[in-house]
């Protein structure tokens, strides 16, 4: 699963991620599969420059980790707690395209 994520919020130290600013209004941390995260990018992040795109191992994260519905009925993954970087897989640049959309071609293959 996947995390879009500012490349200014994510820790660069070993300290667990607490989410960006919409993750802690909603109470947990908002994550994508990668059948999801490409409309995720185009409806939260378009033109954004400076995000990352960050591969979480879901088994890592056990109970915390609920899914649940949202965007047109589809389950998505949501963790009611901490990131710990130990999860996730990698963090690579994710530039929007000239046309603002982000380009996952190489990155989801």
């Amino acid at each position: 699963m996947y995390k879009i994520v500012a490349s200014s919020l994510w820790p660069t130290r070993g300290e667990p991620f607490g989410g960006a600013p919409v993750d802690l209004a909603d109470g947990f941390i908002h994550f994508s599969t990668a059948a999801q995260v490409v409309e995720t990018a185009a409806r939260h992040f378009a033109g954004e420059d400076n995000l990352l795109l960050v591969a979480v191992d879901p088994a890592q994260l056990g109970a915390a980790l609920k899914w649940e519905p949202s965007r047109g009925g589809d389950l998505f993954p949501h963790l009611y707690g901490s990131l710990p970087l130990s999860a996730a897989l990698w963090a690579r640049p994710l530039p929007p395209g000239d046309d603002g959309r982000h380009d996952f071609s190489s990155l989801l293959a």
